[in-house]
């Protein structure tokens, strides 16, 4: 059994990717002073004895920096969603009109802000871990290859730069994403 050692390594940049993608999706649940429907979108609701995204039960926009509307679809849904809001840690109070729920976002206090500095070094401690975890697995792939006299020493030499390479790559872009968050969090 021949391996292809391109795949190795694409599949390891396609994990590393998606690591990305999750660390943003979960980056975008953190609360900066603006408004904006990451912070909601997410958030699970309880209707018809089902637990449903709120972006499935409605449409969500920011007409304003600090207001995020909710337009409920089912009438039905407003108090489930006023419940799930009232029961999350976001610390947000809905307003009801109707079908619209508005949610005006307050501005963050100085400890409300640390400690959301602290989740963010979490979740990119996290990111950092599952991108280095994809590095490890295809570096075992790679040596297990070597091992079986399927590739060269000098072919693992140069796909373990290659991968340290593409590591390096997706370390950084999660530093970045992090600074970027950082300083919205610290932003008064």
């Amino acid at each position: 059994m021949a391996m292809d050692l391109d795949e190795v390594l694409l599949d390891a940049e396609e994990r590393m990717d998606n690591s990305i993608i999750a660390l943003q999706r979960e980056l975008g649940g953190i609360r900066t002073g603006r408004a904006h429907p990451s912070l909601v979108e997410l958030l699970q609701v309880e209707h018809y004895g089902q637990q449903q995204p709120l972006n499935q039960l409605a449409t969500i926009t920011t007409p304003e920096a600090r207001l995020i509307s909710i337009q409920v679809w089912d009438a039905g849904a407003v108090q489930s969603i006023v419940k799930a809001f009232q029961t999350s840690d976001l610390g947000l109070n809905p307003s009801v009109d109707g079908q619209l729920i508005r949610l005006p976002i307050p501005p963050l206090t100085e400890e409300r802000r640390k400690e959301f500095v602290r989740i963010l070094h979490q979740k990119l401690e996290d990111g950092r871990v599952a991108v280095r975890n994809v590095r490890r697995s295809a570096h075992d792939t790679l040596r297990k290859a070597e091992q079986e006299n399927e590739l060269t020493q000098d072919d693992l030499r140069i796909n373990e730069q290659e991968l340290q390479e593409m590591t390096d790559k997706h370390v950084s872009q999660i530093d970045s994403h992090g600074a970027s968050k950082e300083k919205d969090l610290l932003e008064i």
